[in-house]
């Protein structure tokens, strides 16, 4: 799978992209990460990028030709893609998907994680400032926002979105029963609680009226060895939301 991100701040990516699973995952060629810096493809010396509202109004607004120039140049040069008129939903045959970070998007989960999976290509489109021209919507498949939050940009979400889908391709995790039970992986249940050495930990606890030793012991069915009973105790953990 390819990730395409446009952004203006291209070196945000490079601490989280080049640590733990996702390195790996990249040297093992298992997905493509590309970023794109959006100025490249602005106009002027100053290479801007944004302007004034119409209507008047507080902050700037992102500017429609940049992005629709990369997006046209991203999907020009996506392999077997020798043309498309970016249309929104033409890139539907193509197993691509483009999509806007937004706050005033859908919110993103587990099971459209899962959904989107199953694409060879993905590019995210980061807003920043007061927000992305209107006129953009017509080149997008769907607008997503990680919470009912607002941030600076859309960058920490395409992170987001980038590790949440990677984590479920084959070969990503070492372990590839590790996405089948956590939190979430059932719509609506929370993974079961977690433990592991030392059996018994001691520590020093602010209980009224002062400070007591407690001891903190793993269950004893997680050391019993009866399978049967520890997939039973984990059933009766999980959490619904």
């Amino acid at each position: 799978m390819t990730f395409n991100i446009i952004t203006i701040f291209p070196h945000i990516f490079d601490s989280y992209f080049n640590e733990s699973i996702i390195k790996r995952a990249q040297k093992n060629k298992l997905i493509k990460i590309k970023i794109h810096d959006l100025r490249q493809w602005a106009d002027g010396r100053h290479k801007t990028i944004d302007d004034a509202p119409y209507g008047g109004g507080a902050g700037m607004v992102m500017r429609v030709e940049p992005i629709y120039k990369a997006l046209q140049r991203i999907t020009h040069s996506m392999k077997h893609i020798a043309k498309t008129s970016l249309i929104k939903g033409d890139m539907e045959i193509l197993k691509s998907k483009v999509i806007l970070l937004s706050a005033k998007g859908k919110r993103w989960s587990q099971p459209t994680a899962k959904k989107y999976s199953q694409l060879d290509n993905i590019i995210l489109i980061c807003g920043r400032y007061e927000g992305i021209d209107e006129r953009v919507k017509k080149f997008v498949d769907e607008e997503i926002s990680i919470g009912d939050y607002v941030l600076t940009g859309g960058e920490i979400g395409a992170m987001a979105i980038v590790d949440s889908i990677a984590r479920l391709l084959p070969g990503v995790l070492g372990n590839a029963t590790s996405a089948l039970d956590e939190s979430h992986s059932i719509p609506g249940l929370l993974e079961y609680p977690q433990y592991t050495r030392p059996n018994v930990f001691s520590a020093s606890l602010l209980i009224s009226p002062g400070y007591k030793i407690k001891k903190l012991k793993v269950p004893p069915v997680l050391l019993s060895g009866n399978h049967k009973k520890i997939k039973e105790w984990r059933k009766k953990k999980m959490k619904k939301i």
